[in-house]
């Protein structure tokens, strides 16, 4: 059984502001380690429920923050940017049996959130079909397009609580959002204890996962957070701008959707390198 792991920052246990997830701050490096070590609570856990293969993706900021060397040896990773075609999820394929999410965050604009965006800074809200999606949500899509089911979805409270749109799916909150930079954390210790019980579940009952499908077509809309970012992401081609700093397109796939998302957001760096956060 091939097992997919997913690794964000800003749900990791203990971290709370932007000195703890931005490479050249003091608090980064210890960051980095406790990303890591959530890692391997899940990577533990699910060669313990049945893995025979476990593959984990560095899903935060430019995808190199996981520390390979302190990293589960039974384990392989996918790191570096830009990770494509999938971002986050580069790797996933068809042979695995469920993917587990961890340290992923609230979507833009939820209350007492830490660290709440979807995606990036450039994107103010992200709509499928006039719902909003968070990255909980759209990779969720996305590994459903191949297949795959997510098993478990671990970060702060708010984030989970989103995350349980996603029928049977487990949740590990590994600290309660306060504001946007203030929550109340689990130690590492017991958080680690935590995701890897909820990682042996998820990986010995993939078999029971439901698989997130939904119905095409996909109408994905934008708002970013200037104009100017709406004028390069209207750029791409199939792109229709329907606002001032609103772009939108029918996707007839998940896979078409998640692509164009993706364009929409590298062109937006470039009008816009200051308000980077991923």
């Amino acid at each position: 059984m091939d097992v997919f792991v997913s690794v964000d920052m800003e749900g990791i246990a203990g971290i709370t502001t932007m000195r703890h997830i931005l490479r050249g701050t003091d608090d980064y490096p210890r960051s980095r380690l406790l990303m890591t070590d959530e890692a391997n609570a899940a990577v533990s856990g699910a060669f313990e429920g049945g893995a025979k293969r476990v593959v984990v993706s560095d899903s935060h900021g430019d995808m190199g923050n996981l520390l390979p060397d302190r990293l589960d040896r039974r384990s392989e990773l996918v790191s570096g940017t830009p990770k494509l075609p999938w971002s986050m999820l580069t790797g996933i394929g068809p042979d695995f049996a469920v993917a587990l999410f961890i340290g992923y965050h609230a979507g833009g604009g939820v209350e007492a959130a830490v660290m709440d965006h979807t995606f990036t800074g450039y994107f103010f809200d992200v709509r499928v079909n006039d719902d909003q999606w968070n990255e909980t949500h759209l990779n969720a899509a996305l590994a459903g397009s191949f297949g795959v089911p997510v098993g478990l979805v671990t970060g702060d409270d708010k984030c989970c609580e989103q995350a349980k749109r996603l029928k049977g799916v487990r949740t590990v909150a590994v600290k309660q959002g306060i504001g946007r930079h203030v929550a109340t954390s689990l130690s590492p210790q017991v958080a680690h204890e935590r995701i890897r019980r909820a990682a042996l579940e998820a990986t010995r009952t993939a078999n029971e996962a439901l698989v997130f499908r939904p119905k095409p077509p996909f109408g994905l809309e934008v708002d970013m957070i200037s104009t100017s970012c709406t004028e390069l992401a209207a750029l791409a081609p199939g792109t229709q701008r329907t606002g001032p700093r609103t772009v939108r397109f029918e996707a007839k796939t998940v896979q078409e959707m998640i692509q164009t998302l993706l364009a929409w957001m590298y062109l937006a760096r470039h009008a816009a390198p200051q308000y980077k956060v991923d």
